[in-house]
């Protein structure tokens, strides 16, 4: 018999959620490495236990990043749509997330590119992924192109990047609205493009190795 997980003591929760302000507080907008002894001050708790709880400053965004994303995968399992009409209100969710939590989204990038980390399964990636993936490839159904996997998260995460989002946001003054309106036009560009593009790759790989399709 599997034993049920114990839930986590109140004391020890407290702690999480208090490192997890502090290291968002102290990351965003900073362009310094923030270390565990200042977030561990900030919270409140000595660096001992803050240890104990997580392994490194980016363990604690990782987790941060994770809460957020299952927010929009929660947000999605109360959507009765389906394809392009379910995608575009996951897209606009995505961007309500970023405006919510500001400077700290940014603060959460990581150095090492989208599809490696996501193959990786990187936890926090899973539940983007998971809320994402059907509604790209139920999409492309829509849109009469092939369904391109991962690549397809991929070119949504290029678009989506907060970083961009806060530049669109604050540099060009559009709103949350037309920055959700605009990015979703450019995905369904992006994927028709990159599907065409692929396909188109894959025709000459098969000429040039001598097979008829």
């Amino acid at each position: 018999m599997t034993m049920a997980k114990k839930p986590m003591r109140s004391d020890t929760e407290r702690n999480r959620r208090s490192l997890i302000q502090a290291a968002v507080k102290l990351s965003s907008g900073n362009d310094e490495p923030v270390n565990m002894t200042e977030v561990a001050k900030a919270a409140e708790v000595s660096p001992a236990t803050a240890y104990r709880q997580f392994s490194s400053v980016d363990d604690i965004l990782s987790e941060y990043r994770f809460e957020v994303g299952c927010r929009m995968r929660d947000y999605a399992r109360t959507l009765d749509t389906v394809g392009l009409e379910r995608l575009e209100e996951l897209c606009r969710c995505w961007v309500g997330l970023v405006v919510e939590h500001g400077d700290a989204m940014v603060a959460t990038r990581s150095r090492h590119g989208y599809l490696e980390r996501l193959r990786e399964d990187t936890y926090y990636l899973t539940v983007q992924a998971e809320a994402l993936l059907e509604p790209l490839q139920q999409s492309a159904r829509e849109l009469g192109i092939a369904d391109i996997g991962d690549e397809a998260l991929f070119l949504w995460n290029l678009l989506f990047d907060p970083r961009e989002i806060f530049d669109l946001l604050n540099t060009v003054g559009l709103s949350a609205e037309q920055v959700g309106t605009q990015l979703f036009a450019a995905l369904r560009g992006a994927l028709t493009g990159w599907a065409a593009a692929r396909g188109a790759q894959d025709l000459s790989r098969s000429w040039s190795n001598g097979v008829r399709t």
